[in-house]
């Protein structure tokens, strides 16, 4: 099944950085955006995050939060959460349960996505990328989160 937005965004339970389980509908406080990559270290995802930290205080501003999902380890994600001074919550999703629920799991594991959800958990942007090698840039984001608000 595709979730598309006005779906209601599936509630899961993965370990985040700090080791904790982080239950999604626990902590929405906010408009949260779900930032699945495939891997801690590749190129293009630590010129994604990096750019997101670079607009951190401005996505604040907008009220959303964000939340790094990739399928590696524990190890992993802390050592690429501490290496780039990341301001964000980084989940481990290992097993690619998540993403296969939010149709961001393919055949090399977890894909590209982003989904701005409300703090209702209702999908209001939802971006698949076709292919790894690209991501959505903070740019971007700030102006779908300015149309979705």
């Amino acid at each position: 099944m595709s979730l598309e937005a006005g779906d209601k965004a599936p509630d899961f339970s993965l370990i985040a950085d700090n080791g904790k389980p982080f239950k999604l509908s626990s902590k929405a406080k906010s408009k949260v955006m779900l930032v699945f990559f495939p891997g801690d270290g590749m190129p293009i995802c630590k010129k994604q995050f990096l750019d997101y930290k670079a607009e951190a205080d401005a996505f604040k501003k907008q009220g959303v939060e964000i939340i790094g999902i990739s399928g590696n380890d524990i190890k992993t994600t802390k050592t690429f959460k501490k290496d780039h001074d990341l301001p964000f919550v980084m989940l481990c999703d290992e097993k690619g349960e998540v993403a296969e629920q939010y149709n961001a799991f393919g055949w090399f594991g977890v894909k590209r996505a982003v989904y701005l959800l409300d703090k209702n958990l209702e999908i209001l942007y939802r971006h698949i990328e076709p292919v790894s090698i690209y991501a959505r840039t903070s740019e971007e984001l700030h102006a779908v989160i300015e149309r979705k608000s």
